[in-house]
């Protein structure tokens, strides 16, 4: 039981750092780097707007990884989602600016 709720803090704390790294990124960065031709209140708006999809799309995310974590496994579950958020971290670094 321990390890399971070592392994879920883990996660839990890896995925809000890349929330609150976007955060920072989208508030601070994004509107001038991705959006230069807008107004910059416009530009942050979309760039948070873009964050708003991962919110809108978490639900169906919940359950198609539930349904794999019921047949595969929990620890494959979490190992997957850790990878697909990294490597989705590393390639917004590797995005074109406008």
């Amino acid at each position: 039981m321990g390890r399971l709720a070592a392994a879920s803090t883990i996660g839990t704390t890896l995925e809000w750092y890349d929330f609150t790294v976007y955060n920072l990124m989208a508030a601070l960065v994004f509107n001038a780097v991705f959006f230069p031709s807008f107004d910059p209140l416009t530009g942050t708006i979309l760039a948070f707007s873009t964050y708003a999809v991962g919110y809108v799309s978490r639900p169906l995310g919940g359950v198609l990884f539930g349904h794999l974590g019921d047949k595969l496994g929990r620890r494959f579950v979490l190992v997957a989602t850790l990878i697909l958020m990294g490597v989705a971290t590393g390639l917004m670094g590797l995005l074109p600016t406008y």
